[in-house]
């Protein structure tokens, strides 16, 4: 497996990843998806030879904020390192801006994996979080 910087939006190979895990919110909204793409910060690919089988995009201004906005990792690819490789490489990349943020499903498993990563909660700083959509 390797990481690399992922240039070239291919709307197949992204959507592919999308479905795969249910994240209907952006296939659902196509042009959002290339949107969003189009302006991130950084995208990193994770591939096996040539295939796609993860991706890690992020937005924010490198100095005080990076925002980790998507990582999907193939069904078939879970559970082997490959989005702890992702998370770890954009922590490297950034390791000098003052916060890297996500926001996640509120479960056990999602928890406990950013945490084994040095991530902790909002919570556990007294903060909260709020959200418009």
């Amino acid at each position: 497996m390797k990481i690399q910087e992922y240039h070239n939006f291919e709307e197949k190979e992204i959507r592919n990843l999308y479905v795969s895990v249910g994240w209907k919110n952006y296939t659902d909204r196509p042009n959002m998806l290339l949107m969003a793409y189009k302006n991130s910060l950084c995208i990193l690919g994770a591939y096996e030879e040539d295939k796609l089988i993860g991706i890690i995009r992020v937005v924010g201004d490198s100095a005080s904020i990076v925002f980790i906005q998507d990582i999907l990792v193939l069904p078939k690819y879970q559970h082997q390192g490959i989005g702890t490789a992702l998370v770890k490489e954009i922590m490297n990349r950034y390791r000098s801006v003052y916060q890297i943020q996500l926001m996640t499903d509120n479960t056990k498993k999602t928890i406990a994996f950013y945490k084994s990563l040095g991530f902790f909660t909002a919570d556990d700083v007294a903060c909260c979080a709020f959200l418009k959509m």
